[in-house]
């Protein structure tokens, strides 16, 4: 099997089939259209020249383990691109792989990432980073899309969302199989969410790590310590889900002879990962009928708090619904007068994780137009509050980051 092979062998099946079906959407197809046009009527200033002016190269003489580690993951995913790599100064931990220009890779890492992570954790990050580029997730503008003037869809939005988790999963998949050690990438993600990196501190446990993502897949809790609990519900998964999504990775016939078949292993990150999507909206247990019943009363009262319930407000909460329904036989003026009671039994009967899940889904109608008023604002806010969550989930929700990383 050739080195290219590997890459498209262990990419997640749910990331293949989500871009697959976003690419075919007209409005994606009509936006990197203009996209294209635009870069080639302005031709301004490159990637290159950007990165120049901010931050330092890295010649191979200047930092030749960083050197090696690319090339041996990209000889691992079967790369014959040439790269390039950069530095900037910063205490937070980030790295990024850039759209390709001129056929040149371009990678940059923050100062503080290089100092604190070891060896093959590093080899975990550049796996990853190389991992966006080999599976072409670039060619999905998800920025523009979420970030532009014209708002997408709440259908588009929340795909985009999935498969930017799953766009994840896959390059986490490449970075693990380049750093071929499982406990290093675990330790590089536990970095990545915490900040932490002295062992004097806090020493890392895989098994209590991982048994916080299985606390939360059997009994619906919120997550533990370890990484911000509003960062479930944005586009990257929750840190400990990633690191369980590679586990059975490593468990399975991808890796090992004799592991897990490829359809148990997609199976299982479809439920590791399922627990983020909107699934209350048909479920028949008592927590998803008080979630939905929250979602409606919220998502509609959010709707008609700033003259009325517009058409694109219609359009938004009519895509979280089945066909039949009908959104003119609602009250707004008897839902905004039950919310109060429906946050209260959400309090009640339903986890954290749960609640915010709700949250999120109410925000992306608030979305649906622009800007959001003061007045959607403040509701959102107390409802938040209500709920018991923290203080920013709600702003975090309305700007939440919309990059690969």
């Amino acid at each position: 099997m050739s080195t290219t092979d590997n890459a498209a062998r262990i990419r997640c099946e749910n990331d293949v089939s989500l871009s697959e079906a976003i690419l075919r959407r007209p409005e994606v197809l009509k936006l990197r259209e203009q996209l294209e046009s635009q870069e080639k009527k302005h031709k301004g200033p490159g990637v290159r020249r950007r990165l120049l002016s901010t931050s330092v190269r890295l010649s191979r003489s200047m930092s030749r383990p960083l050197h090696d580690m690319a090339d041996h993951c990209k000889e691992r995913l079967g790369i014959a691109s040439p790269f390039e790599l950069y530095v900037y100064p910063s205490p937070s931990f980030n790295a990024a792989c850039f759209k390709p220009e001129d056929g040149q890779v371009y990678m940059m890492f923050s100062s503080s990432l290089l100092e604190a992570f070891s060896e093959n954790e590093l080899l975990f990050v550049v796996g990853h980073e190389l991992g966006h580029h080999v599976y072409r997730h670039h060619e999905i503008p998800i920025g523009y899309i979420l970030g532009g003037d014209a708002r997408p869809s709440p259908s588009l939005a929340l795909e985009l969302f999935t498969w930017s988790r799953y766009a994840e999963v896959s390059a986490d998949r490449a970075g693990a199989f380049c750093a071929e050690d499982l406990p290093s990438v675990a330790r590089a993600l536990f970095k990545l969410a915490s900040g932490l990196t002295d062992d004097r501190v806090v020493q890392f446990n895989l098994e209590e790590f991982l048994s916080q993502v299985d606390a939360m897949l059997a009994f619906g809790e919120q997550p533990g310590q370890g990484a911000p609990i509003q960062d479930w519900f944005l586009t990257h998964p929750f840190s400990p889900l990633r690191v369980k999504a590679l586990t059975v990775f490593d468990q399975s016939e991808l890796i090992r002879a004799g592991g897990m078949s490829r359809s148990q292993l997609e199976e299982s990150v479809r439920k590791t990962m399922g627990v983020m999507e909107p699934d209350y909206l048909k479920g028949k247990t008592e927590p998803a009928r008080v979630m939905r019943n929250l979602f409606i009363a919220g998502a509609v009262s959010i709707a008609n708090a700033f003259e009325g319930i517009s058409d694109q407000e219609k359009a938004a909460l009519s895509e979280f619904f089945e066909d039949g329904f009908s959104i003119e036989k609602l009250d707004p003026d008897q839902l905004l007068a039950l919310l109060p009671q429906r946050l209260d039994s959400a309090v009640e009967k339903t986890s954290m994780s749960q609640r915010m899940q709700v949250m999120r889904d109410i925000c992306v109608v608030a979305r649906a137009e622009t800007p959001v008023s003061d007045i959607e604002q403040n509701l959102l806010d107390d409802m938040a509050d209500r709920l018991e969550m923290p203080a920013d989930f709600v702003t975090q929700c309305l700007s939440a980051p919309i990059e690969l990383d």
